[in-house]
């Protein structure tokens, strides 16, 4: 039988994961805390096609995300296309990590589709919000990993055919 994680785990494994491969991969140490997104602002987000049927989506100010590209990069300067890549690459270690966290914890494989890259803020459709955890670092920028899983309420309408 499978073992189901219970939201205080999930939400330990996925904040242990973003801090260590932030940390890692980015040089730039994020801190739990309230500190509120800025306007301008990047999203990452993965959808979950086997093992689990939720998404995560990190979203994040641009300026901490150039900051942690740079880092990575070893440059002083990058371009949007350096942003994208980098910010994709990023989730897809971070989604890598948490997958492996939640076997060991589960014993259940997931897989994962490619990242998907936007400007601005993204809600996933069909999505709800199960949980969001904010951080910032020591400049006050901050990121936030949010947890979806599907909408649990339906709506009568979808199944009457005209």
């Amino acid at each position: 039988m499978n073992t189901v994680l219970t939201k205080e785990k999930l939400e330990q494994i996925l904040d242990q994961a973003l801090q260590n491969v932030t940390e890692q991969t980015a040089g730039v140490r994020l801190n739990q805390g309230e500190q509120p997104l800025g306007e301008d602002l990047c999203t990452v987000h993965i959808t979950f096609d086997k093992g689990f049927s939720t998404s995560l989506t990190l979203c994040a100010d641009t300026s901490l995300l150039i900051r942690m590209a740079r880092n990575s990069f070893h440059e002083d300067e990058v371009n949007s296309e350096d942003l994208e890549e980098f910010s994709k690459e990023y989730f897809n270690v971070l989604c890598g990590k948490i997958a492996g966290a939640m076997f060991q914890a589960t014993q259940i494989s997931a897989h994962f589709g490619p990242p998907m890259f936007y400007h601005g803020r993204y809600e996933p459709e069909g999505q709800e919000v199960q949980f969001v955890l904010t951080y910032s670092d020591v400049y006050r920028e901050g990121a936030q990993l949010i947890h979806h899983v599907p909408c649990s309420h339906t709506d009568g309408a979808d199944s009457e055919q005209e």
